[in-house]
């Protein structure tokens, strides 16, 4: 693997966009840092000290990219990397002491980029090669971004984005959403203050910030799962762990906690829970099977698979098709041209042979990878 990718941006809407890259560069004992405007050097942000006040950030790393036009970068290794675009204005870097790097936030509704357009692009780039993916879990923004990343091979991988209109189709699904269960699905939809367009839309995780109440929203559906589970029924919830230990079969026991076995209990989990995948029963230890079964058992709460198909995971087919189920991450993928994109947590979460709906590239033997921005 090379010390470093070139990575091309292709600015396919009739708006100037900029971009940031920032992540922690490998080669330089993980060091926060930033690309600067030339696409080559690197920023590495200081701080005057522990007593200094937020400063903004007062390196050269806005990368200006005309309408219709391109711009390569050569990317040095990087973990936890991400590509930052926005649409016609820069965006607002802040350092606090440490230096802490402060991003552009979309859930505090007075952040400086808070009527800014922009999307980001997720990727590790290491020894091992290039992972990236196009990540919805915290919002949609209004710039749908595409991935092509091609190999040695001569194979290219592609992750289209958002199709046109796509935001605007998943604002009206939810709002309708909203008509049709009288949950707060259509708070999420965060509107510039003039013109009133969508700016950006909130997963579920982040409903707090806009003042969205979903409590309760997912309890009547784990009744239906514990009651079809539980131990009296015959009936057990099997979940292929893609490990040697195979196939586990769960029921719910006595106790009511569901049961696949010594130290691999889960009990009943919350709407956050489902909604965040990292609390309550979804909470990761060192047990490498309980955290198999983690991620498959949240994505069949997540999709609502749970009552319609006893083996997890189940087929693309038996996703979202219940009532009471996650719509941002379901619309989001009605939404996008290739149906993929990071709905949730766990998202990777496929059967064997199945379909990815995750929205994400990779390979161990990266040639380049292209960002498309249309929008």
């Amino acid at each position: 693997m090379p010390d470093s990718l070139h990575f091309l941006i292709k600015n396919d809407t009739d708006s100037l966009c900029y971009a940031y890259l920032t992540g922690f560069a490998i080669q330089y004992n993980l060091r926060r840092c930033f690309l600067k405007s030339d696409g080559r050097s690197l920023f590495f942000p200081t701080s005057s000290g522990m007593d200094s006040p937020r400063t903004t950030l007062d390196g050269d790393c806005a990368i200006s990219i005309a309408a219709c036009e391109s711009f390569s970068l050569q990317v040095p290794q990087l973990s936890g990397g991400r590509l930052w675009i926005s649409k016609n204005d820069r965006l607002a870097f802040f350092l606090d002491p440490g230096p802490q790097l402060v991003e552009p936030s979309v859930t505090n509704l007075t952040d400086a980029n808070n009527q800014i357009d922009f999307s980001f692009v997720e990727f590790t780039l290491n020894e091992q090669g290039l992972y990236a993916n196009i990540s919805y879990v915290d919002f949609v923004g209004c710039l749908s971004v595409g991935l092509e990343l091609l190999e040695m091979s001569g194979n290219i991988q592609k992750v289209k984005g958002l199709a046109p209109g796509g935001i605007d189709e998943v604002a009206n699904g939810l709002r309708e959403q909203s008509r049709v269960d009288g949950f707060d699905w259509t708070k999420l939809v965060v509107t510039r203050d003039s013109g009133g367009g969508v700016s950006r839309i909130l997963n579920a995780t982040n409903a707090k910030a806009v003042g969205a109440d979903f409590g309760g929203y997912f309890e009547p559906y784990v009744d239906q799962v514990w009651k079809k589970y539980d131990y009296t029924t015959g009936c057990g919830l099997e979940i292929d762990t893609q490990l040697p230990q195979g196939v586990l079969t769960g029921s719910v026991n006595s106790a009511g906690l569901l049961d696949f076995g010594p130290g691999l209990t889960f009990t009943r989990p919350c709407t956050a829970d489902i909604f965040g995948c990292n609390s309550g029963p979804f909470i990761t230890g060192d047990n490498q099977v309980r955290n198999a079964l983690i991620p498959r058992l949240a994505a069949g709460f997540v999709r609502s698979t749970l009552l319609c198909a006893a083996c997890q995971p189940c087929e693309l087919s038996d996703f979202y098709m219940d009532s009471q189920t996650h719509h941002y991450s379901r619309l989001i993928h009605k939404a996008s041209v290739d149906g993929k994109g990071y709905g949730f947590a766990y998202d990777d979460v496929d059967p064997k042979n199945g379909t990815d709906q995750s929205g994400k590239v990779n390979s161990g033997t990266p040639v380049g990878l292209t960002i498309v921005v249309v929008g």
